[in-house]
């Protein structure tokens, strides 16, 4: 792939999210997003608050930007609820990883915490991860060290990309 051919920048992006109303099938409910500028590392931290309010992401996602994450409807579920337009150009590291890795068994399965394992790289521990997603899936509200804590976490999974 040309970078080049992205001049508005390369966007790696995560949410976390809960269903809305608490019941799982509903839309997500955003609950922050972590957005880092590639190769720069610039990064912008958002939580729910700010999301509702924003009309358009707070990055490019025309034609000249790619848009990357880690199973990427997910990400582009949020878009929906935030009446954001969809990002042109996405790539979805989940579609990657399984299309290196289908037919084969996976120890770790094929969530980026496995897909961090299968290739021997850092990534915080299982059960941090659950307990993470545990707190996010409580639909707060959430103190302010919990929210610093699942932005911190959900910067993580960003880091990972």
């Amino acid at each position: 792939m040309d970078v080049s051919s992205f001049p508005d920048g390369i966007y790696l992006v995560d949410f976390e999210f809960h269903p809305a109303h608490g019941r799982e099938g509903n839309p997500p409910k955003p609950v922050c997003m972590v957005v880092r500028e590639w190769p720069s590392g610039a990064t912008m931290r958002h939580w729910q608050g700010d999301l509702e309010c924003m009309d358009t992401p707070p990055f490019p996602t025309g034609s000249s930007a790619l848009f990357v994450a880690y199973y990427a409807s997910a990400e582009l579920d949020c878009f929906h609820v935030l009446g954001w337009v969809p990002p042109v150009n996405v790539l979805d590291l989940f579609a990657e990883f399984r299309c290196l890795t289908n037919g084969k068994r996976l120890s770790h399965g094929s969530g980026l915490l496995g897909a961090l394992l299968y290739f021997s790289l850092p990534s915080i521990s299982g059960e941090e991860k659950d307990s993470m997603r545990d707190l996010v899936l409580t639909g707060g509200p959430w103190i302010e060290a919990e929210q610093t804590a699942i932005l911190d976490y959900c910067a993580t999974d960003v880091v990972a990309l």
